[in-house]
């Protein structure tokens, strides 16, 4: 079974670890006990999107990066759960690009236009 509080826990480490920092300085940051971060980060305890946020805001890491991260850890996770179901089939590896710098401007205030780098956009035709 896959736990998603497993898979969050993964990520905040790994974006803290490669910052360089410690539990204790971004548990303070966050204004969070050491205890229950690390429990956080363990996949122990379910973090409630106030304390994510928090966590993020200490990180300084966008929750929508935070999250897309945590949902190609979890396409892995049941690409390789099916593939141990089922051995004899192969299993296509999903590739999703990485957007780099997205830049977000709105004309008129009602409409909203994404444009992202060329090269990581992929357009199929109907």
């Amino acid at each position: 079974m896959i736990l998603l509080r497993r898979l969050l826990g993964d990520v905040l480490r790994r974006q803290r670890q490669r910052q360089g920092r410690t539990l204790r300085e971004v548990s303070s940051s966050a204004r969070v006990s050491l205890g229950y971060l690390s429990e956080v980060e363990r996949g122990q305890k379910e973090a409630s999107s106030e304390l994510l946020a928090a966590i993020c805001d200490a990180l300084d890491v966008r929750m929508s990066e935070l999250m897309r991260e945590v949902s190609d850890e979890l396409a892995l996770a049941e690409l390789a759960q099916s593939a141990a179901a089922t051995p004899s089939e192969p299993v296509p590896t999903p590739v999703r690009p990485m957007l780099g710098s997205v830049s977000v401007t709105g004309v008129p205030p009602e409409r909203v236009t994404i444009k992202a780098p060329a090269e990581a956009v992929d357009v199929v035709a109907a």
